[in-house]
């Protein structure tokens, strides 16, 4: 839910990411090794974000400036961060206690009031990202630029920039997701990411953003997550086979996208 907010910006703007499960990987080992070289958490987390916003950089100074599609480099850059996490861990995990990251537990692995703090970050990320589209002049933009790029860059808007920034917010925001998961499950796996590409891409598609790019909305994405939140666990608490749940998600990716 948390990433497919991020990535509605991306949609918006016309284009796709598909690196995203490998900056969450690469961000989080970042952070997992400096804090086991000693390095203080909260150094260690903004250096992970830092890595997130590093690779959306990347991501969007290729397709915005070279024109290359987004869905080709995209696919590039995810084998070229999970490569890079692979080699940084050397394909090992990290145990993530609570008594040495005490800072990561309190920020993503809580309850405060009884309420699971992902949820609560949900919902306080989502109400941000909201007032950014809606409410700021890079949110106009981003609506301009997936409408007609065209015309945006005649009426003055750098393209480029708009893209390239889109981009760099799912890189930060699949960090701080990556973040979340490992905490929860008190443990760092290398391969960390994987499985949730098809979720997060239903929930944009699912919530309303055109494929075509020029329109969405951080609600619609908001709501659609927790729909497919509810039939990944309703296909397996009614007795289904779990197979059944990617059959589900292609199929409300694929729907979604003939009715746009």
């Amino acid at each position: 839910g948390v990433i497919a907010l991020a990535l509605t910006f991306v949609v918006i703007t016309g284009e796709i990411d598909l690196s995203f499960p490998s900056i969450m990987a690469l961000g989080t080992a970042t952070f997992c090794l400096m804090a086991k070289a000693g390095i203080p958490d909260p150094i260690a987390l903004l250096a992970g974000f830092a890595v997130g916003a590093l690779c959306g950089w990347i991501n969007g100074a290729l397709i915005a400036r070279l024109n290359i599609p987004s869905l080709v480099i995209t696919i590039g850059t995810s084998f070229l961060y999970r490569g890079a996490e692979l080699i940084l861990m050397n394909g090992t995990g990290v145990p993530l206690t609570e008594e040495n990251y005490p800072l990561g537990h309190m920020l993503f692995n809580s309850a405060p009031f009884g309420i699971p703090i992902q949820s609560l970050w949900c919902v306080l990320i989502g109400f941000l990202l909201w007032l950014l589209l809606n409410r700021t002049r890079f949110g106009a933009h981003v609506f301009l630029v997936g409408d007609n790029p065209t015309s945006a860059r005649l009426m003055g808007i750098d393209v480029v920039s708009v893209k390239t920034r889109a981009f760099m917010l799912v890189g930060v925001v699949a960090v701080f997701a990556g973040l979340m998961t490992s905490f929860v499950g008190y443990y760092f796996w290398p391969t960390t990411g994987e499985g949730f590409l098809l979720n997060t891409i239903a929930s944009v598609f699912l919530g309303g953003t055109s494929v075509f790019g020029g329109t969405g909305s951080i609600v619609g994405s908001f709501v659609a997550s927790y729909i497919i939140g509810a039939i990944n666990a309703g296909i397996v608490s009614a007795g289904i086979n779990a197979f059944y749940t990617q059959l589900c998600f292609g199929l409300v990716i694929v729907v979604s996208v003939v009715l746009q």
